[in-house]
């Protein structure tokens, strides 16, 4: 699919410089140069400044926000300006917490009061969309990275409290000497068509109406191939035979890799497993364009972002090959 890394979150030639993350030296001249920016999350929330269409808000490294940090931050790469990092600051409490914090979208916004009026911590499912390709892969990797040190601040073979280590690309643990390395989840998700249909599901909880496509974690030694068939016939019954690659999306919630995937149902009828989704449809092309229009009686698209939303886009255009 030659415009696979169009997707949101996909690859922006950002430089990473991964090969200096082991060079102390040059991490602290990172750190101490003038032009290095920095990027702060708040409980996996980046801070967005400007107006309806915000933007990633990236900040001089002596900004006091950064001494919310608790750890030593995450060098992200080579910006076109400076050095970029990233600082999880989930330590700050806001004055009021919403109950749609960690929701499936949260829509509220938390303003630190020694920032700028426009400077905002929102929810980057509701940005991913607008913001350009480099900030978006930043986001997404900040993001993601931070959310793995969160969750794993001790050993998993001794229990002891691990260590930053590799400028943040690594934990290590004086006690039994581990090293341990951010994890991404393999999932892929399926484009299932049928002559003119393709299948669409929906999980409980989500909006009401929001149908996308079927997707589930890979299990250990699976193929991605296998991976497609099993999940599909446990979610909704159906039978997949030819199975093809399309394009893959960074999905940094909390840490996944979206594998978008082609199939070729072998047979039409439908048997959802109620524990896994909450009804699956086959849905037209025609009936699709109505989707995307938003004049369909009852479905509303894949959120404007997701592969799920850019594989069926690509599908009505006929752009998959």
């Amino acid at each position: 699919m030659q415009i696979a890394e169009n997707v949101t979150f996909g690859g922006s030639g950002f430089d990473r410089a991964g090969q200096m993350r082991g060079n102390k030296k040059y991490i602290d001249r990172c750190l101490g140069d003038p032009m290095a920016c920095g990027l702060a999350i708040w409980r996996g929330k980046p801070l967005l400044c400007g107006g309806e269409v915000a933007d990633l808000a990236w900040l001089s490294l002596d900004n006091d926000i950064f001494d919310l940090a608790d750890e030593a931050p995450t060098f992200l790469g080579l910006g076109d300006q400076g050095p970029l990092f990233a600082y999880d600051i989930s330590g700050w409490e806001p004055e009021e917490l919403p109950d749609t914090l960690g929701a499936f979208f949260d829509p509220s916004q938390q303003r630190h009061p020694d920032l700028p009026a426009d400077h905002r911590f929102g929810e980057l499912r509701g940005v991913m969309a607008t913001l350009g390709a480099g900030d978006a892969e930043l986001a997404a990797t900040a993001r993601a990275i931070l959310g793995w040190h969160e969750t794993h601040g001790y050993c998993a073979r001794c229990g002891e409290k691990t260590e930053v280590a590799m400028a943040g690309w690594q934990r290590d643990c004086a006690s039994c000497g581990s090293h341990h390395f951010p994890r991404t989840d393999p999932v892929v998700i399926m484009l299932i068509t049928h002559g003119n249909s393709v299948l669409l599901g929906r999980s409980p909880g989500w909006p009401t109406g929001m149908f996308s496509l079927l997707a589930g974690f890979i299990e250990p030694g699976e193929t991605i191939e296998a991976a497609v068939r099993r999940e599909v016939f446990e979610e909704s019954g159906i039978q997949v035979g030819q199975v093809g690659y399309l394009a893959s999306q960074p999905w940094p919630f909390p840490s996944s890799l979206m594998v978008g995937c082609s199939g070729q149902a072998l047979t039409r009828e439908i048997t959802i497993d109620p524990d896994e989704i909450e009804e699956a449809i086959w849905v037209t092309r025609e009936e699709l364009m109505d989707v995307f229009a938003g004049v369909h009686e009852r479905i509303i698209p894949a959120r404007k972002g997701a592969i799920a939303h850019f594989l069926l886009h690509n599908w009505l255009a006929d752009q998959l090959d």
